[in-house]
């Protein structure tokens, strides 16, 4: 009688009332057992008793996690993939314990995953997928079962799933839509070791659909692709080349400038940030002429993205001469930098658009783009960066303008002199405050402009001779070695 006993449990418990006398008369525990079960009908009537008695009763599903319910729910899964009540039954009893920390440790040493992946492929009907994708989604917050969902195939499923409602507009098909969206970005989020795997073996087919698909994907998925990490290793940004991903990118960019999505703008722009770091990047976007559709987002009026697409091209001009060149010379752009270096509001703006003008100087090797700086009125700011309240923005504009002076000081003697050059100089060695570095890279432009006649006046003129003479007692080394220098310069010395 023990498989009629059990249905007219099973029933019994869809009664809210007769929940707490089953609880009471411990027939959890009892019919727990029958799990193991080799009669489909037995498991179908336990499971069902067992899972209508203990919904939402957190205290009771804990007991079940350390009675060892978990292993048989995977049994179940295994030995009866085909049987659409007991699969059912047991994916409802792993959606309610799968909260738990508890359930999540022992699904970990199964091979749930597996059997999961099995049944999004043969599941045909709404129902039957979000509840996968439900159980899923709880197990995606464990990182390593997170691990095990991406190496038993779960993207490639999704993929195909996407793939098939792509177009759609049913209320049952954008419901799936959206929970596969969700699904990929908590699979993105947290654990290095499955967004490695991901950017390991990610198809061509799922980078589309993440930058792609119009769902929450196109802006949270673009954090598997931003992930500077992952990204710095040379090998995963050539695939993301290979994959056409940096096209793709570009391609919502432009897209989204119309709309005006700017969650989505700011997330291809990191992702694009993050692909620019390496040097064989570099050369890659180069070539394809990456810099130049990116200038052309420039019309943005969103300060947010106006920000990251700087970072962008002064991240693209870093250490390159021809990207360097190639911005430089460009007088819509640099016009456009020159407006933003006098904007107040936002300050990161024009911040950044000093650091941009600074890098495309740093890293030129060329007087036409010295002479295109200059008739756009940017030296004047390169210069106010100098005395900036950022040491790093300090250094960098100090190393620009002097890398610029060797490059053609002729060009630049008179916008040097009428921003005051050699006085703010003067007052960066002069400040107790100013730090080390500051000072070094000070004394390094003071050696540069010594070879203008004018300069080198205005220089003697403003007694700097005093103050590179105390700077030979400070206490720092580089600092005294480069006040010897510069005196000798200032001497005559070579």
């Amino acid at each position: 009688c023990a498989v009629k006993a059990a249905h007219v449990l099973s029933e019994i418990a869809k009664n809210e009332e007769m929940k707490k006398p089953c609880i009471e008369a411990d027939l959890v525990l009892t019919l727990t057992p029958f799990l193991e079960s080799t009669d489909q009908e037995m498991l179908l009537h336990a499971g069902r008793a067992i899972g209508r008695i203990c919904y939402d009763n957190r205290s009771l599903q804990e007991e079940l996690v350390k009675v060892g319910v978990i292993p048989s729910l995977v049994r179940i899964l295994t030995d009866y993939a085909e049987s659409e009540p007991l699969v059912h039954v047991a994916l409802l009893a792993l959606y309610n314990l799968a909260d738990l920390d508890s359930a999540k440790e022992a699904l970990s040493m199964t091979k749930v995953a597996e059997q999961l992946v099995k049944q999004l492929r043969r599941a045909e009907s709404h129902e039957r997928l979000e509840i996968v994708f439900e159980v899923l989604q709880a197990l995606a917050e464990n990182d390593a079962l997170k691990v095990q969902l991406v190496d038993a195939g779960v993207p490639e499923v999704l993929s195909e799933i996407l793939l098939r409602l792509q177009g759609s507009s049913q209320a049952e098909d954008m419901c799936i839509v959206k929970a596969a969206s969700d699904l990929i970005v908590s699979l993105l989020l947290g654990g290095t070791k499955a967004r490695a795997r991901l950017i390991a073996n990610f198809t061509k087919e799922m980078v589309r659909l993440v930058i792609l698909y119009p769902s929450k994907m196109e802006s949270h998925g673009l954090l598997l692709i931003s992930e500077s990490e992952l990204l710095k290793r040379d090998g995963n940004c050539l695939r993301m080349f290979q994959l056409g991903v940096v096209h793709q990118l570009l391609d919502l960019l432009e897209k989204q400038v119309r709309s005006g999505d700017t969650s989505v703008q700011q997330a291809a722009l990191s992702a694009l940030q993050s692909l620019a770091v390496p040097v064989v990047s570099k050369v890659q976007m180069l070539e394809e002429g990456v810099a130049e559709r990116i200038e052309a987002l420039l019309r943005s009026e969103s300060p947010p993205v106006q920000f990251k697409l700087l970072g962008t091209l002064r991240m693209l001009a870093d250490g390159q001469a021809d990207a360097a060149e190639l911005l430089g010379q460009d007088p819509l752009l640099l016009n456009r930098l020159v407006q933003w270096c006098s904007v107040s509001e936002p300050s990161g703006i024009c911040g950044e658009a000093n650091r941009l003008l600074a890098s495309i100087l740093h890293h030129n090797r060329s007087q036409e783009v010295v002479k295109a700086i200059q008739a756009a009125q940017g030296v004047k700011h390169l210069v106010s960066m100098t005395t900036s309240e950022h040491a790093a923005m300090q250094n960098e504009a100090l190393k620009a303008l002097a890398i610029a002076s060797a490059i053609d000081l002729e060009t630049l003697e008179e916008p040097f002199k009428e921003s005051q050059l050699v006085q703010s100089l003067h007052k960066l060695l002069q400040d107790d405050n100013t730090s080390p570095e500051v000072k070094y890279n000070s004394m390094g432009l003071l050696c540069r402009l010594l070879n203008s006649g004018d300069l080198r006046q205005e220089i003697e003129e403003d007694k700097i001779k005093d103050t590179l003479e105390r700077l030979c007692s400070h206490s720092n080394a580089n600092v005294v070695k480069e006040a010897i220098t510069t005196l000798q310069v200032l001497g005559g010395e070579t």
